[in-house]
């Protein structure tokens, strides 16, 4: 079976203000070319697909016409991230499987199990379907859509982090306790040894909310979602990354999708199909505005951050002939001979938690407990 693995769409974000409606569109739209070229079977979406709980009627529209267009070619299996409000991304369910699309949300709905394409399920229950494909091949895919606790409705207890994730992977995973069908989990977590990007928010603190490898189900593939850098995590772990970038710390990383084959042997033919449409994010380096315009015009198709390093503040002049950019994007300067004329570093540049530990000490005098800078995070983490 030909399987295509994607995440973290994250359909309406902006780049510092900058809308990319268009760009989704064209991403979405390689992406079902791919899919086609490729001949794969079904395409697992690892979460985020859209960028808040109530994304914009123009965000939903950009994904209906996608994925309708994409299950054309294949069936596809999407579950919600944090980014997700499940109930909603799930609300459209029934008309979505009539187009062999399947989404599950953190109420674990069982899939309806009929003949609606060359792939399709063929068995489900809660946290779990079976696929197959014309040739009678089978692939039973463990779902579990970001965990935690209010997600599932669970009360507060005394139960460890991990021992909760063992429990909802066992479940997922109770199907196919005699391994009758090769696995692949999929979910959207934060793997222990997982690389974050700066258009992350802080997902975890000293490891507490991170998922250790040894709680993974015995399978031949992990298609994981949240971290937006793609990666790989052990023999058989991965996330295939954002389908964009989305911070300037992703200039010059490629993007992708992960498509391989499922054999009795595992997985074969392995790959990773370069998404080539996205645009490009730049960082950009000058010691003037002449200097910076330069810089700009020789990277006009890319979105750019430029740092002047000056010895002076820019002058009105100066300042108009950049924004005269339309590629730029992230404008930022330090007058290098007067530290008391430098510019601060941007709180854009700022991690939550730094944020909060700032405001905080301003406030108190000293730095937030980590128990207090826990439960902030635990409250942005959805957000």
């Amino acid at each position: 079976m030909k399987i295509a693995h994607t995440s973290d769409w994250h359909i309406g974000k902006k780049l510092i203000g900058r809308d990319r409606s268009e760009e989704f569109k064209t991403v979405l739209s390689e992406i079902g070319d791919i899919c086609r070229e490729k001949k794969v079977e079904l395409l697992l979406v690892a979460g985020d697909v859209f960028d808040t709980y109530t994304p914009s009627a123009e965000a939903e529209e950009i994904f209906y016409t996608a994925i309708k267009e994409i299950a054309k070619t294949c069936a596809v299996l999407i579950i919600s991230g944090n980014h997700d409000d499940y109930v909603r991304l799930t609300a459209a369910g029934s008309l979505a499987e009539e187009l062999n699309i399947y989404i599950i949300g953190n109420n674990l709905r069982k899939i309806p199990c009929l003949k609606r394409g060359k792939c399709y399920p063929v068995m489900s229950d809660s946290g779990y379907v079976v696929f197959e494909n014309e040739s009678g091949e089978r692939v039973y895919i463990n779902c579990l859509p970001y965990p935690n606790e209010a997600r599932f409705k669970e009360g507060k207890s005394d139960e460890s982090f991990s021992d909760k994730m063992k429990r909802w992977i066992d479940f997922g995973q109770r199907g196919n306790t005699d391994n009758s069908y090769p696995t692949i989990f999929l979910s959207h977590i934060f793997a222990a040894g997982g690389k974050a990007s700066e258009s992350e928010r802080e997902i975890d603190l000293g490891g507490a909310r991170a998922v250790g490898l040894n709680l993974f189900p015995e399978c031949v593939y992990a298609a994981l979602g949240h971290l937006h850098k793609k990666q790989k995590l052990g023999d058989h772990i991965y996330y295939s990354g954002a389908i964009m970038r989305f911070s300037f710390d992703e200039a010059g990383a490629s993007k992708s999708i992960n498509i391989f084959d499922l054999t009795d042997n595992g997985i074969e033919n392995f790959e990773q199909a370069e998404i080539t449409s996205a645009k490009q994010l730049v960082r950009l380096q000058a010691n003037n505005a002449a200097g910076g315009a330069k810089v700009l015009e020789a990277n006009k198709d890319a979105y750019a951050e430029l740092t002047l390093n000056l010895t002076a503040p820019l002058t009105p002049t100066e300042l108009s002939l950049l924004r005269q950019y339309e590629n730029l994007v992230s404008l930022k300067m330090s007058v290098l001979e007067n530290a008391d004329m430098a510019y601060g570093v941007s709180n854009a540049e700022k991690s939550a938690s730094q944020l909060f530990t700032e405001y905080y000490e301003s406030q108190y005098g000293e730095k937030p407990s980590e128990e207090l800078l826990g439960l902030f995070l635990s409250l942005t983490e959805e957000e």
